[in-house]
């Protein structure tokens, strides 16, 4: 049996930290079962909210590694759920857009993470989902917004 120290249960960036990893976890092992990572959905979650991308930009946007999304891009093209098109000005550029099967897709997983979403938040009520997720997008936005400032309080 395990059993969680009280003085890691009294820190919040442990809990957040495990209750996390069970999230991320669980929906990779959902996509899974779809044939499809994280990095997929995020793609596709990018493509649809923000339009088309050029793959380098898309990447810097999502912070993966430039070599990365190539793959990544490969993988949703040969599934059909992405086209990709060379600019004609600049052969380098790759602009990527998400095809009809993309924008279906991407709800199917949206789903799938709903699911989870609903597993892992049923201890809580309605009101104290959506306080926790207020709270989580305050989080994000400063970690995200002050990264030189967490950065120089390591």
């Amino acid at each position: 049996m395990s059993e969680t120290p009280p003085s890691l249960l009294g820190l919040t960036t442990y809990l957040m930290s495990k209750t996390g990893k069970a999230a991320r976890n669980r929906l990779a092992a959902r996509l899974a079962d779809r044939d499809m990572r994280l990095w997929h959905m995020a793609v596709l979650s990018a493509l649809v909210d923000f339009g088309p991308h050029v793959q380098r930009e898309l990447a810097s946007r999502l912070g993966i590694d430039r070599s990365d999304i190539v793959k990544i891009v490969d993988d949703l093209a040969v599934a059909g759920l992405v086209d990709r098109a060379r600019d004609s000005s600049d052969r380098r550029r790759v602009t990527v857009t998400p095809t009809p099967a993309g924008r279906a897709a991407l709800k199917e997983l949206q789903a799938e993470a709903l699911t989870v979403q609903e597993t892992l938040l049923a201890p809580l009520s309605g009101s104290e989902q959506a306080q926790l997720a207020a709270l989580l997008k305050r989080v994000h936005a400063h970690v995200h917004d002050g990264a030189e400032e967490l950065k120089a309080g390591r």
